[in-house]
């Protein structure tokens, strides 16, 4: 499920029946709600919760990455690691299109750095460069 907006995302996680504390889905609704780029938490069953993110500053492979390190077992039927790899890939590519590489958490700063270095403005020297140090 997406936003009008791509660049904000809505997506449901499923987390195992088999940890050992029942509660982990109100826990991990908890520790994302102070992630960056995370705006939305909402638990919407015992095992599923809602997110609603923003898509350059924090992908879901990150997101989901960060609930397993802190303990969150996430659940791993088959169509949830399917589901699960087709948003990564599709929020890879998404993020490349808008000039974010893979690696890079935060790259809204360099997609609107390149859209001003590409706009029509006085602020720009036309001059080559080697030509700009003798002045």
């Amino acid at each position: 499920m997406e936003d009008k907006n791509n660049n904000f995302k809505v997506r449901e996680l499923a987390f195992d029946t088999a940890h050992p504390d029942p509660d982990q889905v109100q826990a991990a609704a908890l520790s994302l709600a102070d992630v960056t780029g995370v705006i939305e938490v909402h638990v919407t069953s015992t095992q599923t919760l809602r997110i609603r993110y923003e898509l350059l500053k924090i992908p879901l492979e990150q997101i989901e990455a960060g609930l397993i390190d802190a303990g969150f077992h996430l659940s791993n039927k088959l169509m949830y690691k399917i589901k699960r790899a087709l948003y990564y890939y599709t929020e890879e590519v998404e993020r490349a299109n808008q000039g974010c590489v893979k690696g890079n958490s935060n790259c809204t700063r360099k997609v609107f750095i390149e859209h001003y270095r590409h706009g029509q403005h006085g602020c720009r020297d036309h001059r080559p460069n080697h030509w700009r140090h003798y002045l």
